[in-house]
This record gives C-alpha cells, sequence and structure tokens, in this order.
C-alpha cells in the first residue's frame, strides 16, 4: 500500500479532488472507482442485451428492474448487518468476487426468462459490497471529516461510472455480447484483487466489538432515523426522475435526439468531478438540515421550468441546478446517517440508507411515467417538484428531532 501514500499519487488526488485526503481514505477510493467502472461497463449495455438478444418486452425490462431494485433494497441492509458483526473486510471482498462472476453466467443463456435469475445475482452481491464499504468509511475518518470523506467516495465512483460505458463499448465493438460479459467480469475480478490488497482489516474509529444486539430492534425502535429513510426514498424518486424519466422526456416530448441528450448529460459528471469536494468543503460548515432541504428544492423545483421552455438552453440550466443540489444531498445525507448511527450498528444503518436508493429506482420511474401518459409532463414535473418538498420538510424535522434528542449540533455531523 506504499504507493497509495507516495508524493505523485497524493498529488494526483489533491489534482482531481481539489483537497488533501486522509491516506486511511484512500484505498476505499481505489477500490469505489474500480467497482463503479466494472459496474458502469456492464449495467449500461444489460437493458440493450437484453431487448436486442433476448427478445425481452418493454414490460417484461421493467418489471425485472422494478424486482432488481427491491432484491438490492434488502440485502443493502443485509450486507451492512452482516459486516457489524464480521468486519467489513470479508463482506467487501465477498461482494466483490461473487459479482464478478455473475456475468460470465450471462454467456450461456439463451433466452430471457432464464437470463432473470442469473441478473438478480447482481443485485444480490454488489449491493453487500457497497453497504459495507459506505460502513467503513466512518470508520477510518474521524467524525468531524465524515462529510467530505463521502463527497471523497462520490468523486471515484463518478469517475468510474464515467470511464465505464466507454471501455464497455469498446468491448461491445465486435456486437459480440459474450466478449462484454468476460471483459466486465475480468474488471469486477480486478476490483475484488485491489480490495484484498487494499483494504484494511479494521478502521481506526470501529467499535471494539460487534454489537451484542438485533440491528432491526434498533432500527424499528428510531422513529427519527425511519423518518429520515422515508425523505431519503423522496429524494431518490426525485433522483431518478432526471436519471430515467428526464431523457425519456427529452427526447420523446421535446425532439431532442439522443446524441444530443447525451452531450447534455455530461455536464452532470464533468460538474462533480470538479467542484464535489470543493463545493463540500466550503458548505460543511453550515447546519446539515438547511442544506439538505436546499439540496431537494434544487433537484425538484427546475424540472418545472421544462413546462414553460424546452429549449437545449433550458435543459442544461435545470441540469446545472440539479446537480448543484445533488452534490449538497449526497454527502450531507451519508454524514447524517453516520452520525445518527450507534457505532456497533453502523453497517446495519448504512445499509438500511443505501436500499432508498434501490426504492427510489423502483418507484421513481415507476410513477413518473405513469402520471407523464396519463396527464403529460407538466403534471410529471409537477409531481416529482411537490415530492422534493415533502423530502425537505421530513428530512428537516427528522434531522432536528434526532440531534435534539441526541444533544448534538448538526456542525459538523
Amino acid at each position: 500500500m506504499l504507493y497509495l501514500e507516495s508524493g505523485v499519487l497524493a498529488r494526483a488526488f489533491r489534482l482531481i479532488w481539489g483537497d488533501d485526503l486522509e491516506r486511511a481514505l484512500r484505498p476505499l477510493l481505489v477500490v469505489g472507482f474500480a467497482g463503479s467502472l466494472a459496474g458502469s461497463a456492464t449495467w449500461t449495455f444489460v437493458g440493450i442485451w437484453a431487448v436486442d438478444e433476448l427478445d425481452a418486452s418493454s414490460r417484461q425490462l421493467g418489471l425485472y428492474f422494478v424486482i432488481a431494485a427491491f432484491v438490492s433494497a434488502s440485502v443493502g441492509y443485509l450486507g451492512g448487518h452482516i459486516s457489524d458483526h464480521l468486519g467489513r473486510r470479508p463482506v467487501i471482498l465477498a461482494g466483490w468476487s461473487l459479482a464478478a462472476l455473475v456475468p460470465l453466467t450471462w454467456a450461456l443463456v439463451d433466452g430471457y426468462e432464464t437470463a432473470i435469475p442469473l441478473l438478480l445475482l447482481s443485485s444480490l452481491f454488489s449491493p453487500v459490497a457497497m453497504a459495507a464499504t459506505q460502513a467503513l468509511v466512518a470508520d477510518v475518518v474521524r467524525p468531524e471529516r465524515h462529510e467530505h470523506a463521502y463527497a471523497s467516495l462520490r468523486v471515484a465512483n463518478n469517475l468510474g461510472v464515467t470511464m465505464g460505458p466507454p471501455i464497455g463499448g469498446a468491448l461491445l465493438i465486435t456486437g459480440n455480447y459474450d466478449v462484454l460479459w468476460i471483459g466486465v467480469a475480468v474488471l469486477g475480478s480486478v476490483t475484488a484483487l485491489i480490495a484484498w490488497r487494499l483494504i484494511p482489516a479494521r478502521g481506526e474509529f470501529a467499535p471494539e466489538e460487534p454489537p451484542a444486539r438485533g440491528s432491526l430492534a434498533v432500527i424499528r425502535r428510531d422513529k427519527a432515523f425511519l423518518l429520515f429513510l422515508v425523505s431519503m426514498v423522496l429524494a431518490n424518486l426525485v433522483y431518478f426522475a432526471f436519471e430515467v424519466v428526464l431523457p425519456i422526456s427529452a427526447v420523446d416530448s421535446h425532439g431532442l435526439t439522443p446524441a444530443a441528450w447525451g452531450f447534455l448529460v455530461i455536464i452532470n459528471p464533468a460538474l462533480v468531478t470538479l467542484f464535489q469536494l470543493r463545493l463540500t468543503k466550503r458548505v460543511e460548515r453550515y447546519p446539515a438540515a438547511p442544506r439538505l432541504a436546499l439540496a431537494m428544492l434544487l433537484m425538484g423545483w427546475p424540472f418545472l421550468l421544462l413546462s414553460v421552455n424546452a429549449s437545449i438552453a433550458v435543459m442544461a440550466v435545470v441540469i446545472l441546478i440539479f446537480v448543484l443540489g445533488e452534490m449538497l444531498w449526497i454527502p450531507t445525507s451519508q454524514a447524517i446517517v453516520a452520525g445518527l448511527a450507534p457505532p456497533d450498528l453502523r453497517g446495519a444503518y448504512m445499509g438500511a440508507f443505501a436500499s432508498t436508493s434501490s426504492a427510489g429506482f423502483a418507484l421513481g420511474p415507476f410513477f413518473g411515467l405513469q402520471i407523464r401518459g396519463g396527464y403529460g409532463d407538466t403534471a410529471m414535473w409537477g409531481f416529482f417538484a411537490a415530492v422534493s418538498v415533502v423530502a425537505a420538510l421530513t428530512g428537516i424535522v427528522a434531522c432536528r428531532y434526532a440531534f435534539g434528542l441526541r444533544k448534538a449540533r448538526l456542525v459538523p455531523v
């Protein structure tokens, strides 16, 4: 691990992230980057493969994504819970190792019905590794640096998501999906190997002993945390409106070509890569609850502009404002959960929190497209704007109630 502490790599981290990073955090960033690269090189093409090669209908594919989201939500909590008892490292290694093998099985299928259970295996293993990784961040970094650390991990993941699809496209240049699946299996195996080499056995701030109580019972009694989870499900509904619904609206309702949308959407990863850490550093001194509420409104309300004007320039403004809210939301919410979680149950809390993303992915596009089909785009954007307001209000109430009970300030989280 010495090369992770070298002056050259430290300067590279500083150039990309805009700040110095704790040495203990750097291995997690490398693994996060590698895992996101392998995952995005895979999932960008799964839907296309299912439709073009396996003759899946849109209804079948939509149902699969809903089932996969709920499977991910369940195992995300389970992965965090197990990591509280067995340690983060073995859970991370097992998750990435098993996830690397799954794409190899896809080369054996010849029909969509056969593919479904094999596709769902990825929804079992990757979320386990990611939940344990999020808990490990809080184990290796002192509490006042949690938000900065989660922002750093997000930049690393975003870099992987940016680079993965072009690599997957290069593997598909022959049109042979088997080559793609073998290639992404290799990328996944490299991720597991890097994790085996770099992930520490435990963090400096990890609990000394595994929990002696059941996490589910504690979470059920933690009303503030449950309310915060509701807020995060609603926030993820709005987030996936951008990820899934906006491109459909842009192309189908407003006449953008897919190529034009492709150029617009790179605004998101470019801004996150360049400014996530810089923004987090400047706002982390402010209370978390108002920041969270502002983030929700910045994500949901700009969609209303599209009902007035849906030109490319306005869409670019909508994306810009949305990404600003997104950059405020994600590290802040992760740091809040790390602060709410009892140290011995940190993995279970982070796993439950990670599950809200899967719930949002399942429900956001479903509700949004149903409203769009019945009442049009304007009603749909009004729905997501209203959801963002409810997410902001529930998030504020949850934060103030929880941290009021703990007699702790929200700065730092």
